[in-house]
C-alpha cells in the first residue's frame, strides 16, 4: 500500500512537469540576454515590465513589448518605442546590442521601432541566420546596408524605413530567394536600381520612396506577386516602369518620368491605388481607369495630360478619391465625378475643361500649350507648315550670308595672326569647366548632399490642399482655430482627416496676382524640408470669381506644440529647466536649420529674423525654426519688419548688402545670449551689455567670474571649458563687423565640441542627452 502511494505521487509529480508549457520554460542565458537587452536600451518605458523573468514568455502581449516562445528559445522579439524617440546616449554600442541578439539563436521574428538606435548595422548581424522578418524602422541607422545581410536565406520581410542609411541599394538584394516584403523608404540611398531586384519572383511588396534613386527602372514584369510598388519622390528618369498586372497599389509621384501612360495600365484589374502625379508624363490619359472594378484613388496631377472628358463617362463604385488637376484636359467633366457626394473627393482645376466651378486655364494658355505637345487643329496645322516654310528660307538666306562674310573675316586673321607669331611667345588656352556658374554655386555645392541627409524625417509628402480641407480642418476657419496675426499674415490651427494637427498661414493678395507668379516660390518653399525647421507641408490657392487671379494664398506647416525655446528656459519643459547640456543640443539644432537655409537650397535663404521665440519644440530636443525668410512673402505681401529690432535681421548697420549670411550668424548670437545668461534680451543696449560683461570674464582665469554671467540654473552643472567655448562663439557672433562673424560651419563645430567636453565632463553618462557627437577638436579661428 505504501509502495502505491508513493508510486501515485512520483506519477502525479511527473505528470505536473509534463503539463507546464513549454514557453514557460525559458533558457536562464536567453532570460539574461533580455536583461542585457532592457539596459543597452537605456531602460525605455516599453520594457518596464521586464522585471519577472521565470514567465516572461507567458506575459500578456501589449503593442510596444511582445516575446513569443517556443520549446524553450525566443522565436520573436518585438520592441516599440514613441515615435519621438531621440537617438540613445553617446555611451550606446550597436555592436553590444547586436552581440547580445545573437544569444538568442532561434529568433525568426525582431522587430525594434523607434528605440534611438544609431550607428551602422554590425556584420554579426549574419549570425541571426534564423531571422524570417526584420523591421527596423524609425531609428537613426546610417551608413550603407551591410552585405552580411544577404546570408540570411531564411529572410522574409526586411523593413528599414525612416533611417539615415546611405549608398545604394546593393546588388545580392537579388539573392534572398525568399523575400517577399522590401520596404526602405526615406532614407538617403542613391544610385540606379540593381537588375538583381527582378530575379526576386516572390516579392510582394517593393517600397523605395523619398530617396534619392535615379536612372532607369529595372524590368519588373516578371514580378508576377508584385502587389505594391512605391517609387515615389526619387528622381528616376525613364519611362512609366515596365509591371505585372496583379498590382493593387502603384506610386509613381515626384519623379522625373516621361512618355505616355502604357495601355497594359488599363489592364491591371486589381489597382486600387495610383499615383503617377508631378512627373511629365504627356499623351492621352486613358479614360478607363476611372471605371477600374476596384479603382480607389487616383491621382495624375502636375502632368502634361490631354484628352478630352464627357460627361456619360462610366466611373467605379470605389473611386473615393480623384485628382486631375493641372494638365491640359479638355471637354466635360463625368457627371459620375461631380455628383453631389459626401463620401468622394474630386480635383480638377488647372485644366482646359468647359466646367466652371474650379478655376481652369485660359483659353490662350490651352492653345499655347497644345502647340507645345503637338495637338494643333488641322487649319492652324497648315498654316503652322506655310510659316515654318517661309521662315526656313529666310533663315537659309542669312545663314548662307553670314558664312561668307565668316570665311573672309577668318581668312584675314589668319594671315594677321601668322605675321605676328614670330613675334609672340605660344600660349595654352585653359577653359574653366564651371565658367557658367556663379561662384556662390561653387562654393555652396559641397554642403549641399551633406545637409541634404540631415532632411526630412518623419515628414509627410508636400502637396497641395483643397480648400475644402483647410475649411474642415479648422470648422471653417471659426474663431477657436486662430491663432494670431503678424506682419506675415493671420495664423489658425486645424486638424487633417487623418488626424494631424497643422499650422495654416492665410495671405491676402492684391488683385491681380495670378498664381503662375507664385510657382517657382512654391517650388522652393516645397524643398525647406529639414529636421530643423518647421517645414511646409503644402499649399492652397483660392480665386477672385472675376478674373481667376489669387485671392489668398494659404501655407500649411507642421504644428509645434510644446512652445518656444525661451519658454524651456524661463518656464521649463515638464517643470523641468533646460540643462546646459539641452541649451547646446538646441543651439545645435538651431545652427543646422541655418546651415540647411544657407547652404542646403539653391538660392539660399538669408536674412530669416531669427529671435528665441521663434524657435518652436516638438519635442523636448527638438527645436525647430520656423521664421525663416519665405521668397513668396513679397513686399506686396508683407510689411517690413521694424529695423533695429531685438533679433531682427539687421543687426547692427553695416551699410552694404552682401555679408548676407553673417546677418542670421548676428541673429544667433543674440539667442546664444539668452541661452547662456538666461535673461530675455528687450534692448540692442541690453544685447551690447551682455556682451561686453562676457567678453570681460573669457579673458579672465577666474572660472567664477565666467559662471557669474550664467542663469544660476545652470551654473553649477555646466563645464567651464564647454561655457567659455560658447561664450567664444557667442561674442564673435556679434561682433559689430560682419567680416568678422563666423561662418554658420564653424559656430556649429565648435558648438560640438562644447557638448563634448560637456559630456565628458558629467559623470554620470548614462545620463547624456542628445545626439551622439564624432571627436571633434575646438577650433578657435571663427573668423
Amino acid at each position: 500500500m505504501a509502495m502505491q502511494s508513493h508510486m501515485l505521487k512520483l506519477f502525479i509529480l511527473c505528470l505536473s512537469i509534463a503539463l507546464v508549457p513549454c514557453s514557460s520554460q525559458l533558457q536562464t542565458s536567453q532570460a539574461w540576454s533580455l536583461l542585457g537587452i532592457q539596459h543597452l536600451l537605456n531602460y525605455p518605458s516599453a520594457l518596464s515590465s521586464w522585471n519577472n523573468f521565470s514567465d516572461i514568455c507567458d506575459a500578456e502581449q501589449n503593442p510596444f513589448f511582445t516575446v513569443v516562445c517556443y520549446e524553450e528559445s525566443i522565436t520573436q522579439l518585438h520592441i516599440i518605442g514613441n515615435e519621438s524617440t531621440p537617438p540613445l546616449p553617446k555611451n550606446f554600442s550597436i555592436h553590444s546590442f547586436f552581440t547580445t541578439l545573437t544569444r538568442l539563436p532561434d529568433l525568426k521574428v525582431l522587430s525594434l521601432r523607434s528605440l534611438g538606435l544609431w550607428g551602422h548595422i554590425p556584420a554579426k548581424i549574419s549570425r541571426l541566420s534564423s531571422l524570417e522578418i526584420v523591421n527596423m524602422s524609425s531609428n537613426y541607422f546610417s551608413g550603407v546596408i551591410p552585405s552580411e545581410v544577404s546570408y540570411l536565406k531564411n529572410l522574409q520581410t526586411l523593413i528599414l524605413d525612416h533611417n539615415m542609411f546611405s549608398g545604394h541599394l546593393p546588388d545580392w538584394i537579388g539573392s534572398l530567394p525568399l523575400l517577399t516584403v522590401l520596404s526602405v523608404k526615406n532614407n538617403n540611398l542613391s544610385g540606379t536600381l540593381p537588375d538583381s531586384i527582378s530575379k526576386l519572383e516572390s516579392l510582394r511588396v517593393l517600397v523605395l520612396s523619398s530617396n534619392s534613386f535615379s536612372g532607369k527602372v529595372p524590368d519588373l514584369s516578371l514580378l508576377t506577386n508584385l502587389q505594391m510598388l512605391d517609387l515615389g519622390e526619387n528622381h528616376f528618369v525613364s519611362q512609366f516602369p515596365n509591371v505585372g498586372k496583379e498590382l493593387v497599389y502603384l506610386k509613381l509621384r515626384k519623379n522625373k518620368f516621361t512618355g505616355s501612360l502604357p495601355s497594359e495600365i488599363t489592364s491591371c484589374y486589381l489597382l486600387q491605388w495610383l499615383d503617377v502625379s508631378s512627373n511629365r508624363f504627356v499623351g492621352p490619359f486613358p479614360p478607363s481607369l476611372l471605371s477600374l472594378p476596384y479603382i480607389n484613388y487616383l491621382n495624375i496631377s502636375g502632368n502634361r495630360f490631354t484628352g478630352m472628358l464627357f460627361q456619360n463617362m462610366s466611373c467605379s463604385d470605389t473611386l473615393e478619391s480623384a485628382d486631375l488637376s493641372a494638365n491640359l484636359l479638355t471637354g466635360s467633366m463625368p457627371s459620375c465625378l461631380v455628383s453631389n457626394s459626401n463620401n468622394k473627393i474630386v480635383i480638377y482645376y488647372e485644366n482646359c475643361l468647359t466646367t466652371k466651378s474650379q478655376n481652369q486655364h485660359p483659353s490662350s494658355f490651352c492653345q499655347t500649350q497644345a502647340l507645345a505637345v503637338g495637338i494643333v487643329p488641322r487649319m492652324q496645322k497648315k498654316i503652322a507648315v506655310l510659316k515654318a516654310i517661309r521662315l526656313v528660307c529666310v533663315i537659309g538666306g542669312v545663314i548662307v550670308g553670314s558664312l561668307l562674310v565668316g570665311i573672309l573675316i577668318l581668312a584675314a586673321i589668319k594671315r594677321l595672326n601668322s605675321s605676328r607669331a614670330s613675334e609672340q611667345p605660344p600660349r595654352r588656352l585653359i577653359e574653366h569647366a564651371s565658367h557658367n556658374f556663379p561662384s556662390k554655386l561653387l562654393t555652396d555645392a559641397r554642403y549641399i548632399s551633406q545637409t541634404m541627409k540631415l532632411g526630412t524625417l518623419g515628414l509627410p509628402s508636400y502637396r497641395s490642399f483643397s480648400l475644402e480641407e483647410l475649411e474642415a480642418a479648422t470648422n471653417n476657419f471659426e474663431t477657436s482655430a486662430f491663432m494670431g496675426e503678424g506682419s506675415y499674415g493671420q495664423m489658425y490651427k486645424g486638424r487633417l482627416n487623418d488626424g494631424s494637427m497643422v499650422a495654416i498661414r492665410c495671405l491676402k493678395l492684391k488683385k491681380g496676382q495670378n498664381y503662375q507668379n507664385f510657382n517657382r516660390h512654391i517650388e522652393l518653399i516645397s524643398k525647406l524640408r529639414h529636421r530643423h525647421l518647421v517645414s511646409a507641408l503644402g499649399h492652397c490657392f483660392e480665386y477672385y470669381l472675376d478674373d481667376s487671379t489669387v485671392s489668398r494664398l494659404f501655407l500649411i506647416f507642421e504644428y509645434m506644440p510644446n512652445g518656444t525655446l525661451r519658454t524651456g528656459i524661463s518656464e521649463g519643459v515638464g517643470g523641468q529647466m533646460l540643462t546646459w547640456s539641452q541649451r547646446i543640443s538646441s543651439a545645435i539644432g538651431v545652427a543646422r536649420g541655418i546651415q540647411f537655409l544657407h547652404a542646403g537650397i539653391i538660392p539660399g535663404l538669408f536674412g530669416n529674423n531669427l529671435k528665441i521665440t521663434n524657435i518652436l519644440s516638438r519635442s523636448e530636443l527638438l527645436r525647430k525654426i520656423s521664421s525663416y525668410n519665405l521668397p513668396v512673402l513679397s513686399e506686396s505681401v508683407r510689411t517690413d519688419v521694424k529695423a533695429g529690432s531685438v533679433g531682427s535681421s539687421n543687426g547692427p548697420k553695416d551699410g552694404r548688402t552682401k555679408h548676407m549670411d553673417k546677418k542670421d550668424v548676428y541673429d544667433f548670437g543674440v539667442i546664444l545670449l539668452e541661452l547662456i545668461s538666461g535673461r530675455p534680451m528687450k534692448s540692442q543696449h541690453e544685447t551690447n551689455i551682455i556682451k561686453d560683461e562676457l567678453q570681460a570674464s573669457i579673458s579672465t582665469d577666474g572660472e567664477s567670474k565666467r559662471k557669474s554671467n550664467v542663469d544660476p540654473v545652470v551654473r553649477r552643472a555646466c563645464c567651464d571649458e564647454s561655457l567659455k567655448t560658447v561664450m567664444e562663439i557667442c561674442v564673435r557672433c556679434l561682433s559689430r563687423e560682419p567680416t568678422e562673424r563666423p561662418s554658420v560651419e564653424d559656430v556649429l563645430w565648435n558648438l560640438q565640441f562644447a557638448a563634448q567636453v560637456q559630456d565628458a565632463w558629467r559623470k554620470d553618462s548614462s545620463s547624456s542627452e542628445g545626439s551622439p557627437f564624432p571627436s571633434y577638436q575646438p577650433r578657435r579661428s571663427l573668423a
